[in-house]
């Protein structure tokens, strides 16, 4: 089920259209429309003092719903999980008979998910999935599970990445059915569990948008969906890397975000040390042995071995620095939280 809803042309608006709310007054100059989801319409718009988002909607009560998650969101400290409330309202539309409901959250500016590791690579992945993990665990633990999952709904945004979430639609309160979904983050779909709002049902997405990012053109389920998925994962370069962590959040073995968040640092950490290993006892011997001889048109001393070791890539070696720094600052920042 994709939610692919039509909606009302009451709720499709004009770019140079004003709207201003019934109540407080507050007017908003529709600049350009962000896009849609199963209960409304999104679009940018020139608040008073900057940009904002405002999304429209013909039903009141789901406008409440989406409300009450963003100031629930905005009590969880540390969250990035949406963005934040600046208004809500009614409009009074000209010709239609009675008022819309809608709501003013802040504008995050920044690329697409799926655009960010298009341009910067594939390494980007599992640091950006580490810094979502952190903020699914808060909100879990606040009773909350995010339902609709997936890139369409995350921005990256800068100078330094930090992923942010932009649709809270989905939204559902722990242990009841889940509201939204889109099949191909959707366990349910893939025969793999039931759409019961529960943590591992998130970390079910999380490692979806991981095989998302390395296949942004997605694919049907065809047979069987857990067989298909493991082949996928031990077929692709990018996901092999990550096949414990991603086997263990598809079949629903982490307990929590933090759990999986856990594994994935200590992947990243043991995938960062691997290529500067030094010499142990037991393969020094070895390399010594697999050395080629030192070139004649060389002079080296007597008494020394120089070993003619390839220098490593230049891209691997870039990637490893990459990956190191971005993981050892978001570990101080997650520390810096906690304490």
């Amino acid at each position: 089920m994709m939610n692919n809803t039509s909606k009302s042309q009451v709720c499709k608006v004009q770019p140079g259209t004003y709207i201003t709310g019934k109540w407080h007054k507050h007017s908003y100059k529709i600049i350009q429309p962000l896009g849609y989801g199963a209960t409304g319409f999104v679009y940018l718009a020139e608040g008073s003092k900057e940009n904002v988002a405002l999304k429209i909607s013909e039903s009141s009560t789901s406008i409440t719903s989406e409300v009450n998650v963003l100031k629930h969101f905005s009590k969880v400290q540390g969250s990035a999980l949406g963005p934040s409330l600046l208004d809500v309202d009614d409009w009074v539309r000209p010709g239609y008979p009675k008022a819309i409901s809608f709501y003013v959250m802040e504008y995050i500016k920044g690329e697409s998910f799926l655009d960010f590791i298009h341009k910067k690579g594939n390494e980007w992945t599992g640091v950006l999935c580490l810094q979502l993990l952190a903020d699914l665990d808060r909100l879990h633990q606040e009773g909350w599970v995010f339902g609709d999952l997936k890139p369409d709904n995350l921005i990256v945004t800068g100078p330094t990445p930090k992923i942010r979430c932009i649709d809270v639609g989905g939204t559902t309160i722990n242990g009841r059915a889940i509201k939204e979904f889109t099949e191909f983050f959707d366990r349910g779909y893939w025969g793999m569990g039931t759409r019961k709002a529960e943590p591992t049902y998130d970390l079910f997405a999380v490692a979806m948008i991981m095989i998302n990012a390395a296949f942004p053109k997605r694919f049907s389920k065809t047979a069987d969906g857990k067989e298909q998925l493991k082949n996928v994962i031990r077929t692709n370069t990018m996901l092999r890397k990550y096949e414990k962590v991603l086997l263990n959040a598809l079949m629903g073995r982490y307990q929590s975000a933090a759990e999986m968040r856990t594994d994935m640092i200590l992947h990243l950490s043991q995938k960062i040390v691997q290529p500067d290993q030094p010499p142990t006892r037991s393969n020094r011997h070895q390399i010594k042995k697999q050395s080629k001889p030192v070139s004649r048109t060389r002079p080296v001393s007597n008494n020394k071995t120089v070993p003619q070791k390839q220098k490593p890539k230049g891209g691997l070696a870039e990637t490893v620095l990459i990956v190191l720094f971005v993981t050892l600052a978001y570990v101080l920042y997650i520390y810096g939280q906690i304490l």
